[in-house]
């Protein structure tokens, strides 16, 4: 690829009115000038322009302004919405309830985390015995002031005495270890820096192994990490002696390597992976000194991974040969596939398995809903698990010796709560379920099946208020993502049941490229079949405008990652469709996509705009920040973002939020919200995200319209009118 640079000055300051359908809105909007600085690059002879290039470097005290300009231009904005506070404070007050995890035990304790309300981070409490007082034992609260340093993994040893937590700073994926003596919280050697896309998993009670990559040249939050490495870190040695395990040879290069050591502390496994579907398998027995690390599978063909031992006889979850998932076993040290055996056969559902109570649990996505089964380690089916209803259960598992386990359950309109499970005879019993001011019975969420452009029939489940009147009016957001093997299955949002509350229509179909119908289902929504999730997804916004549920005045579609592309490429290929956009996090910019932090590793899902010109071709004709055209209408859009997003650049929303401001045609704002100490979602404190949902769902009705809040339109069965 050539690269040719012209520097020219470009003007970018436009007046803008906003407007809504029912009243013109007064609201002038006038756009931070974004220069424009040429370059050139060439793919297969052709040229691509790229003006906004130099809003990648985010070390630079240019893009610093420009970020400080664009949001004081969206904040100016925000802050003109009539009910923008009220969104505020319903948001609060709904968050306002405790919020307690699935139990796990640790040792002599049991463990879990707990929010009481409006805690920026949740607390892990402890207590040791059914009836004695929980105990805090890590409050992330206290990491700093304004709860943006956040727990991010946590792993003790098998008797529990030593605990290893990782945090995050800023929501940055680089993560720092610190080990801690669980009776007393007293930290344990030093702390163990530049750590990222890693677990924690011990050897014994002497040291861990972790994964990272070497510091990058240029920025760590934007720079190409290309070589993943385990490591083994001995307590009480600093981390400039940790012993390189993995990776670091050419022939070991890979861009994500994990490991992990048996439940018995007998075997080392590792993963190696050159992208987000597929890894090489390998295994030490550390029951020899310096043992040889063995391959199991020297491809990355499949997904395959160890999920439980019983000495050296090991059980194993694979995809080869199985797009649906099955479980295998084999024996040491004949663990090659030629040696695995059916344990549990692959069904026409996705497979998923957890292990608890010396069983395994075995959950199947039926049109995104679960089922679970349980199992013997030979294999024999002992029961289906009785689940509380229809929706995804979470969790079901724990440790070997255990005779009560927890799982979680929930749904759209379900908040989740917490069961016990009996293994032996099979009975659940609730746990705990929260109190909180939202009544699931006022609400229903219904399964639909549409029909794509290429015929396919695609799932979606849609949750609104019973009674809602299906005339084409009411709000509705439609969410999704689309990729990466990843399913969407019913879960409980504190936010959108505010949207609902108002009246609004929930909606999420299961696009092609995720995971809900096995591997065949993913790979239909990859590379050169990439347009079929765009195609899914604006199917999915034609049926619930045809069927009444709302229309192109009153829809808006989100998604984040993977799923911010899906709403860059929809509202680029059919701005009419929407009223409303929101792109959050978004990878954007497919041509460059892969030259940032660990992007690469997305090729498998993607492609590379170097991998052949058809490919090229095919990014180019999708890629959002290339397809905002001049002379076009686009809708209302509010791009979303994190300064310290070194998953998804935040260059990619940059980018696209100048092209847009620049080219937009229409009346309707197109903003950029940029949070600071942020990154891309996991970890963000409570406080910011009731500051982001109320920004979102204001900037959304208000643009659909709203003078003031809406209210579920409902129809009163007595009275046969509209409520």
């Amino acid at each position: 690829m050539k690269q040719n640079y012209l520097g020219i000055t470009g003007l970018a300051t436009v007046a803008i009115l906003s407007s809504c359908q029912q009243k013109e809105t007064a609201m002038t909007l006038t756009y931070p000038e974004t220069k424009k600085e040429v370059v050139r690059d060439t793919f297969f002879e052709q040229v691509v322009e790229d003006p906004y290039r130099w809003l990648e470097d985010d070390r630079s005290e240019e893009t610093a302004d420009w970020v400080e300009r664009q949001n004081e231009v969206t904040f100016g904005y925000l802050d003109q919405i009539p009910y923008r506070e009220d969104l505020k404070d319903r948001l609060t007050k709904i968050w306002n309830y405790e919020k307690v995890g699935t139990p796990f035990t640790e040792g002599d304790y049991t463990y879990f985390y707990k929010n009481d309300g409006l805690q920026n981070q949740s607390v892990l409490y402890r207590k040791k015995g059914a009836n004695a007082e929980a105990e805090i034992f890590l409050d992330p609260n206290t990491f700093s002031e304004d709860g943006t340093v956040s727990l991010a993994g946590l792993s003790f040893t098998k008797d529990g005495s030593l605990a290893a937590y990782s945090i995050s700073e800023g929501g940055s994926d680089w993560r720092k270890i610190i080990v801690i003596e669980t009776e007393n919280k007293t930290q344990v050697g030093d702390t163990i820096v530049d750590v990222k896309f890693s677990g924690i998993s011990w050897k014994k009670s002497k040291g861990f192994y972790y994964s990272s990559y070497d510091k990058p040249d240029g920025s760590e939050l934007s720079a190409k990490t290309d070589q993943h490495k385990l490591y083994y870190h001995e307590l009480g040695t600093p981390q400039s002696q940790d012993q390189l395990v993995f990776g670091g040879k050419e022939s070991e290069k890979h861009r994500y390597i994990g490991g992990s050591v048996s439940d018995d502390g007998h075997f080392l496994f590792i993963s190696a992976s050159n992208t987000t579907s597929g890894n090489k398998l390998f295994v030490q027995d550390l029951r020899v000194s310096n043992g040889a690390i063995e391959t199991i599978l020297g491809h990355e063909d499949s997904d395959t991974y160890p999920i439980e031992n019983v000495g050296d006889r090991l059980i194993m979850t694979t995809d080869l040969g199985a797009p649906n998932r099955k479980v295998v076993t084999a024996t040491y040290p004949n663990l090659a596939p030629e040696n695995w055996t059916d344990l549990i056969p692959e069904t026409e559902n996705v497979l998923s398995v957890n292990t608890g109570g010396g069983y395994l649990f075995a959950e199947y996505m039926v049109d995104a809903l679960s089922k679970a089964y349980q199992y013997d380690y030979n294999g024999k089916l002992i029961r289906e698990v009785a689940l509380p209803g229809l929706g995804s259960v979470g969790g079901l598992g724990g440790k070997k010796d255990a005779t009560t386990i927890y799982y979680s359950f929930t749904n759209y309109n379900t908040p989740s709560s917490s069961y016990t499970y009996n293994v032996e005879d099979g009975t659940s019993e609730l746990y705990w379920s929260p109190n909180i001011d939202f009544d699931p019975d006022q609400y229903i969420s219904e399964q639909v099946f549409y029909t794509s452009k290429d015929g396919t029939k695609v799932p979606m489940m849609i949750t609104y208020k019973k009674g809602l009147i299906k005339d084409g009016k009411n709000p509705t957001l439609l969410y999704g993502y689309g990729g990466f093997n990843i399913s969407l299955t019913p879960s409980f949002s504190t936010a959108n049941a505010i949207w609902m509350e108002l009246g609004g229509v929930y909606a999420v179909p299961n696009l092609r490229g995720g995971g809900e119908y096995g591997k065949e289902w993913h790979k239909a929504g990859t590379q050169l079949e990439k347009q079929n999730v765009f195609d899914d997804f604006i199917a999915a916004g034609e049926y619930l405008i045809n069927s009444g549920y709302t229309s192109s005045d009153f829809l808006a579609i989100r998604g984040g990652s993977n799923g911010g592309l899906l709403v860059g490429a929809t509202l680029t290929q059919r701005p009419d469709l929407m009223k409303v956009a929101l792109p959050a996090v978004g990878v954007l910019d497919m041509l460059r996509y892969h030259t940032f932090t660990a992007g690469a590793g997305w090729a498998y899902d993607y492609g590379t705009a170097e991998d052949s010109e058809e490919m090229f071709d095919y990014l180019k004709g999708y890629s959002p920040v290339h397809n905002v055209k001049e002379g076009v209408q686009y809708p209302a859009t509010l791009v979303t973002t994190g300064d310290h997003d070194d998953r998804v650049v935040p260059a990619h929303s940059f980018k696209f939020a100048a092209e847009l401001q620049d080219k937009q045609s229409g009346v309707l704002p197109t903003l950029i919200r940029i949070e600071t100490d942020a990154g891309h979602g996991a970890g963000t404190p409570v406080s910011k995200t009731i500051d982001q949902y109320a920004d979102i769902f204001g900037f959304t009705l208000y643009n659909m319209g709203f003078e003031s809040l809406p209210s579920p339109r409902i129809r009163n069965e007595n009275e046969n009118n509209l409520k």
